[in-house]
């Protein structure tokens, strides 16, 4: 189709040479418009899709202008198209788009064509990650039986996606016990940077879930959509969006040595529930943005939909090459990703405030003021600062029934129910835990938290401090990648000796699926109408979601999850109450055990490389499981 004049001088069409090799890129910075330079990062993004993709029919002339001219259609509701470079889905919402493309090619095939034309027409990539379930837990077998059952249980849908997998094209299909979907897309399945025919473009994407944001963290655009807006997206059409509001968020300072990236985010998550972000973006910028790895910045990210906005966005920047490089991507690939995006005005420096763009209203975070915290009992942004969790949990037994309350009668308040497992004799009371996942995309992505949870776990083994039986413990990591470093680590047969076993590579408990308590304790809860308590490393902690006998679920950090599973109760001031006792009867606190940041850090630099990485993601490729342990009927 040949360009309007109107579009000519939008459309720059550039080359550049990056080791020796030549490609074609559309300049931004071509266009020569001191509005570009105003323009928040996530829109530069939304600008180079709409005029690499113009057509004058999806995308106009008008569209392109409209984004340019972002500073004042933001507060307009103006409407504009976006046509991301790629879908990504998990299996309970993907299956239904491979269904509908099996049903095309029938439809294709009964017209007299020719069915296998049938295809997406941008790359879609689909995780199998949300059907394994901790029927097991606590036993070395407990990974091999849960995948066992889920098999059982996903048999005819995993054959259909078995078909999709060798039947579509520009279609990969990632088998059940490969990782979470979004932790798979941080490490393995984003682009970044686009060479499609040897023209570069940013990555970008829309998904069939809404933690899809969790990219965000890693320089890419993207979030969650329904399933028919994805599959429009995989159809080659355009999405339509209202041109959004950017919020800046700001960051200063450095987190103290012992707060983590999950304290960061629940505090992030509070701060921006209480401002008011639906429907906007979230773009973070200012030196301290420097301080946080992509790991730390993908948790950030990860829990958008909770703090309410469309995306929560970190520009790429030098410590995102790091990242890149640290998970096994090419060199090549690294070098024609800075140099591209330095070339388009898409390259972030944190640490230059002359770098900064426009942003429709600007908050601000002292990351030396982040406490160690939770959220709950029944809402992810209802921060809990660990330092008056003690006095926060009585609160909420007293208080009348909504999400900071349980309405217990006081004479109830006091109430313990004792019952036996495995021939002996415990207690359940109000705040026991009965749950302890260290689970979900969320914080299994980062290193610093596992390995930190790894190493805190070491430390109580070494005190002589267990978990008692009874408690659910799992864990379920999102990667192949985190159980080699944990086992490099050495770290595995202290999380073990906890209870930590790994249960499956899936979201899991996350969403919901933690699977039955034992049933004494089940017995227990039931009997004495008792509020117990889940503590998850997860994103969500709604009533009767994470388990229908655990009323007070706690988001928490991996290392948190052991503490208060090892102390049995989150109704304890881990400042002044011992966590238990060691092998000579002596008062053992949580700050006993506890590693410092800095030995966390150098046991990451020694464990975490990216042979690991190229080693794990390998396998995805070349031995596809789902094909190998489904006999092909």
């Amino acid at each position: 189709m040949a360009l309007s004049d109107d579009c000519s001088k939008y459309r720059c069409e550039k080359s550049i040479d990056i080791d020796g090799k030549s490609f074609k890129y559309f300049d931004l910075l071509g266009i020569n418009d001191p509005r570009y330079d105003e323009l928040p990062f996530s829109i530069r993004v939304l600008l180079e899709s709409a005029i690499r993709n113009y057509d004058n029919f999806h995308i106009k002339v008008k569209d392109i202008e409209n984004i340019l001219n972002w500073k004042e259609n933001q507060l307009k509701s103006v409407e504009v198209p976006f046509k991301p470079a790629r879908v990504i889905l998990q299996d309970f919402t993907g299956v239904p788009a491979v269904v509908d493309f099996a049903a095309m090619r029938d439809a294709v095939k009964r017209l007299g064509g020719d069915p296998e034309k049938i295809n997406p027409v941008v790359p879609a990539d689909l995780v199998i990650d949300h059907s394994v379930q901790v029927d097991v837990s606590r036993s070395a077998d407990a990974l091999q039986k849960n995948q066992d059952i889920e098999f059982e249980r996903n048999k005819e849908r995993f054959l259909f996606l078995k078909w999709g997998a060798k039947a579509l094209k520009n279609m990969l299909i990632v088998p059940p016990g490969s990782g979470i979907v979004h932790q798979v897309n941080l490490e393995y399945l984003a682009r970044v940077v686009f060479d499609s025919d040897n023209i570069l473009y940013p990555d970008s994407l829309v998904g069939t879930d809404s933690h899809t944001t969790m990219i965000n963290g890693l320089g890419i655009v993207g979030w969650g959509v329904g399933g028919i807006e994805a599959e429009a997206v995989m159809l080659g059409q355009a999405i339509s969006m209202v041109l959004p509001k950017v919020i800046g968020y700001k960051l200063t300072g450095k987190m103290n040595a012992l707060v983590t990236s999950t304290d960061v985010v629940l505090t992030i998550t509070k701060h921006l529930r209480q401002i008011g972000v639906v429907g906007k973006f979230v773009e973070f910028f200012g030196p301290g943005v420097s301080q946080l790895s992509i790991a730390d910045r993908a948790t950030i990210a990860n829990m958008c939909p909770e703090y309410g906005a469309t995306i929560g966005y970190f520009a790429i920047d030098e410590i995102s090459l790091k990242y890149m490089k640290q998970t096994g991507r090419q060199d090549s690939k690294i070098s024609m990703v800075e140099k591209y995006l330095k070339a388009n005005g898409l390259f972030r420096d944190f640490d230059n405030s002359k770098q900064d763009p426009v942003y429709s209203e600007i908050v601000e975070l002292d990351l030396s003021t982040v406490m160690s915290c939770v959220s709950g009992p029944k809402r992810p942004h209802d921060k809990v600062d660990v330092n008056v969790m003690k006095k926060d949990f009585q609160n909420c037994l007293d208080n009348p029934i909504g999400f900071k309350g349980f309405k217990i009668a006081p004479d109830q308040q006091s109430k313990s129910i004792p019952f036996v497992f495995e021939n002996e004799e415990y207690v359940l009371s109000h705040g026991s835990v009965v749950i302890a996942a260290i689970t979900s995309c969320t914080n299994t992505s980062n290193p610093s938290v596992m390995l930190g949870a790894g190493l805190l776990a070491k430390n109580a083994v070494n005190k002589g401090l267990t978990v008692k039986p009874f408690v659910k413990t799992s864990l379920s990591p999102g990667s192949g990648v985190v159980t080699y470093y944990l086992k490099e680590s050495g770290v595995i047969p202290y999380l073990e000796t906890l209870g930590f076993n790994v249960v499956g590579y899936g979201c899991m408990t996350c969403i919901g699926n933690s699977g039955p308590l034992p049933e004494p304790v089940a017995q227990a809860i039931e009997k004495g109408d008792l509020v117990t308590c889940g503590v998850l490393s997860g994103n969500r902690n709604f009533e009767g979601r994470i388990h229908p006998l655990t009323r007070a679920n706690y988001l928490a950090s991996p290392l948190l999850v052991i503490a208060y599973a090892i102390a049995g109760t989150v109704s304890i001031d881990f400042e002044k109450e011992p966590i238990g006792k060691d092998n000579d009867g002596k008062d053992v606190f949580l700050r006993d055990i506890w590693p410092s940041r800095q030995v966390v850090q150098e046991v990451e630099r020694e464990h975490v490389i990216p042979a690991m990485f190229q080693e794990v993601y390998s396998n995805i490729t070349v031995t596809f499981q789902l094909i190998d342990l489904i006999p092909h009927k």
